[in-house]
Order: C-alpha cells, then sequence, then structure tokens
C-alpha cells in the first residue's frame, strides 16, 4: 500500500489523503487471467469491470440520459427527496461511496450531511487513481471544511482497507450491486458487515423487479447506445491483448433471464469465427449464434434485498422508493 498527501491538491490548506492499494499493472493482470478463463470456457463470459475504459464510461453516462433508461433519474429523485431522511437516521460523521466515480449524486448527500453539522469525513473509493484524484480535488474545492481521504481499490480485493473510525456510512448507489451474482452478492455484504462497527451503515441502490417490456427496452434502447457500450468490451480486447475482434461481427442482445431474475448482456456472435489474443498466445473459436456474456444485472424484490442484508447481519433499518417504485434505497445497520 502506498499512502501520499498531495499538498498541491489542497483546498484553502486542506490536503487530500489518498491510499493507493493497486498497484501499476494489476488490471492488465486481472484482465489476462480472467480472459483466458472467461473466453476459453463454455459459456463464455467477462466480468463488466472491463466495459468501463474512458470510452465505455462516457458510453454509459450517454445511457444514464437515455429516454428507456431509468435507474439513474429514480435514485436521483430518492436521494433529492429522502437525502435528509438519510443523513439523520444513519447518524454518521463519515460517509465512504464505494465505486464513486465522479460523485455526482453523492453531493445530495454530501450537503444534507453537512446541514445536519454532522460530517466531517467523506472516502471516496474508486478503482482508477487519475480519475479519483480528479474527482477528490473537485469535491475539496466544493467543500473546504469537509476531509477528503480517498482510497484507490478493487471491490473484490481491497473493502477490508477502507479507513476506519468515526460513525460510518458505506454507499453503494447505482444499482451497482446487481451486477454481482448472489454468490458475489453474499461475499460481499460479507465483506462490508465485517469491516463495520455496531452502528454504522450501508445505504445501497437497487433496481426493482418490473415488466418485463420495462426491463428489455432500458437495455435495449432504439439508438443502439447500449449496444456500441457492449461491443466497446471488444475494443478493449483488442487494444489490451492484440486481439483481433470485429465488432460488427457481434450483436448485442440483452434479454431478462426469469430463471435468475437479471438482465444478461450477451454479444452474439453472427457468424462461425476465430479470434487471436497475440499478446496471450491463444485463439478463441465462436460458433455462428454463439453468446459472450458481458454483464448481469439482477432485478430485486423488497425481501429478497432485507434477507440477504440480513444473511451478512445487517438489520434493515429503511427502505424508500420513487413514486413509480422502480428503484429502492435502503439503509441497514449493524447491530
Amino acid at each position: 500500500m502506498r499512502t501520499k498527501t498531495g499538498g498541491a491538491s489542497a483546498a484553502r490548506g486542506q490536503s487530500i489523503q489518498v491510499d493507493v492499494h493497486v498497484r501499476p499493472g494489476d488490471a492488465l493482470r486481472a484482465l489476462r487471467e480472467e480472459a483466458l478463463a472467461g473466453l476459453c470456457g463454455r459459456p463464455k463470459e467477462l466480468s463488466p469491470k472491463w466495459l468501463y475504459d474512458e470510452r465505455g464510461s462516457q458510453l454509459f453516462d450517454d445511457i444514464t440520459r437515455l429516454p428507456e433508461y431509468y435507474p439513474t433519474r429514480r435514485e436521483r429523485e430518492i436521494l433529492e427527496q429522502r437525502a435528509g431522511e438519510i443523513a439523520r437516521l444513519s447518524g454518521a460523521d463519515t460517509l465512504i461511496e464505494l465505486g464513486s466515480g465522479t460523485s455526482e449524486k453523492t453531493r445530495l448527500l454530501l450537503d444534507a450531511f453537512l446541514k445536519e453539522g454532522r460530517l466531517r469525513r467523506f472516502i471516496p473509493f474508486d478503482v482508477s487513481e487519475a480519475f479519483l484524484r480528479s474527482a477528490a480535488e473537485r469535491l475539496a474545492r466544493e467543500y473546504p471544511a469537509l476531509r477528503v481521504h480517498a482510497v484507490v481499490g478493487d471491490f473484490e480485493r481491497h473493502l477490508g482497507q477502507l479507513p476506519r473510525g468515526g460513525r460510518r456510512l458505506v454507499a453503494f448507489l447505482g444499482g451497482t450491486i446487481g451486477n454481482f451474482k448472489p454468490e458475489q452478492r453474499a461475499r460481499f455484504f460479507q465483506e462490508v458487515a465485517e469491516g463495520l462497527a455496531p452502528g454504522d451503515g450501508l445505504l445501497l441502490g437497487t433496481d426493482l423487479l418490473k415488466s418485463r417490456e420495462r426491463l428489455f427496452h432500458a437495455y435495449n434502447d432504439g439508438a443502439g447506445v447500449t449496444a456500441e457500450f457492449n461491443r466497446n468490451v471488444l475494443r478493449v480486447l483488442n487494444r489490451e491483448l492484440g486481439a483481433d475482434f470485429d465488432l460488427e461481427a457481434f450483436e448485442h442482445l440483452a434479454p431478462f433471464d426469469e430463471e435468475h431474475g437479471w438482465i444478461e448482456m450477451r454479444l452474439i456472435s453472427r457468424r462461425a469465427q476465430v479470434v487471436r489474443l497475440r499478446s496471450l498466445e491463444r485463439s478463441v473459436h465462436f460458433e455462428q449464434g454463439e453468446a459472450l456474456r458481458t454483464e448481469v444485472s439482477c432485478k430485486f424484490r423488497p425481501e429478497q434485498v432485507e434477507a440477504e442484508l440480513a444473511g451478512a447481519g445487517l438489520h434493515l433499518a429503511a427502505w424508500w422508493t420513487d413514486r413509480a417504485e422502480d428503484f429502492a434505497l435502503s439503509l441497514s445497520l449493524k447491530r
């Protein structure tokens, strides 16, 4: 681990602390390992995290503005109405945001917590050091009374490295928990709970189960932005692994899987083809119609969320939805 304090990035004399747990080359090593396992097996599958390079992140931002894609707007609606209540009920003086990105929606929480007079520290957690440093500097300028302690890390390896002390609220927004399969969710909730002290809490964003037609259109938009986002993972593989994927040889499809209760993002091979992964010295064969799964997005029932949290020792203290009951935020506390 490396810990840095940014004097040059200070706002009105305030320093920004940055803990770095991701070493140079970690991401490429992980991609190589996952590509070997995921592309050479059956069924073929990759982690959704590889969708989010710079281009992918911009495309996803475009998706959140599409009329078909409701989760971002619905979650923001809840935060606009309930942020003050969240601040009071949690009683936290430290806010931790997992997968913080630009922390755009989190500003609603920061404003509410500061209005309550409790918040002393904000801990944004994300995997990109450059992106996180830039976001931390902006936040330090906007909130000069707030201590900003950024953590560069990976959900799968570094949750145990979150700074301790004070009464903490961990925010995991955006419905990202839906990208975890059940066994991954159970492990995630357990790791979060193990790192919490009694009275600490988890603020969780979950997309709720709804009509299959609405779900289908949210992930198969008419403008084709989601299709471009999905195929972007092939660009990442071409660039990072020396692969020769023909992007036009794959079709985007995101159906709802009734058995598992999730949307499944797929890239469907339009023809039989062989793709070379030069840096891995491997070739991958695709049958015509064969799918590469790039993401799952689970949709939840309220009782399912409560049960999974309880399984990790977290007590559901509050539940909020938007007016249409499309999306939910839940506050759970460790006893």
